[in-house]
């Protein structure tokens, strides 16, 4: 497969991480294969959240092939760097095709991103998850490797203006052992086990995290469980049935 475009990208991303001296820590790459196969199952607490879990998969030195939105495609700037670097469209209304491919890539030797809490969390704690990750790597017979970033709410997410030009900022990146989906057929169980390391991964993340809010009006991006004024998980809910995107 060319891959004339994710390199240059690659390269652009690290160079402005360097301009904005970001302090991005990447810990347990080493659960990626070196080759093969694999599903990368990632919490999603910010719009950038591929571009730094792809980062968590470079010690590995993979490429990984998200799954993402097809209005992202179809934007006129991110579509075709989206195509270019072979990530996967979801059609939410044709979801079978975008399933299928994603399992050839898998079944090429690719690593497949996928973020099954499929929104962003507003309350910063991990939502129920969908099962398709669990499903895609059975149906692969390759490992689902969960792995939690933090801090990237901080730049960009739901609800908050976008601050891209942040200076210093702390990014956590952390990869957990695999699961093999393979084993069982229980997908359900599967998708429990990985709700469990995605949320013990995060915690890891969010108590290591070495900056705290300034005070009140800076506590939204820690979630509420820590004394931040993030929505609690209920009222995240709540407001997802109201504004789902």
């Amino acid at each position: 497969m060319s891959e004339i475009v994710y390199p240059p990208v690659i390269a652009a991303a690290k160079a402005m991480f360097r301009l904005l001296d970001l302090r991005i820590r990447v810990e347990g790459a080493e659960h990626i294969p070196a080759s093969g196969g694999a599903v990368i199952a990632c919490n999603h607490v910010s719009y950038l959240d591929f571009i730094f879990c792809g980062l968590g998969a470079q010690p590995a030195r993979r490429l990984v092939r998200f799954m993402a939105k097809q209005e992202v495609f179809a934007h006129p700037i991110s579509g075709p760097l989206m195509r270019g670097m072979h990530h996967i469209p979801v059609d939410r209304s044709a979801g079978l095709a975008s399933y299928r491919e994603a399992l050839a890539a898998l079944r090429r030797g690719e690593v497949v991103g996928v973020f099954p809490e499929a929104t962003i969390s507003r309350s910063f704690t991990i939502k129920e998850l969908k099962s398709g990750a669990a499903r895609l790597a059975a149906a692969a017979k390759v490992p689902l490797i969960p792995m939690t970033v933090w801090g990237t709410q901080r730049l960009w997410t739901k609800g908050r203006p976008r601050t891209l030009t942040r200076r210093h900022l702390p990014i956590t990146v952390l990869t957990g052992e695999p699961l093999a989906p393979a084993a069982t057929r229980d997908h359900d169980a599967v998708t429990d086990a990985l709700r469990e390391r995605l949320s013990a991964l995060l915690d890891r993340a969010q108590r290591e995290y070495p900056d705290r809010p300034a005070g009140p009006e800076d506590g939204w991006w820690q979630p509420a469980h820590l004394g931040g004024t993030a929505p609690t998980p209920q009222e995240a809910a709540a407001m997802d049935v109201r504004s789902p995107e």
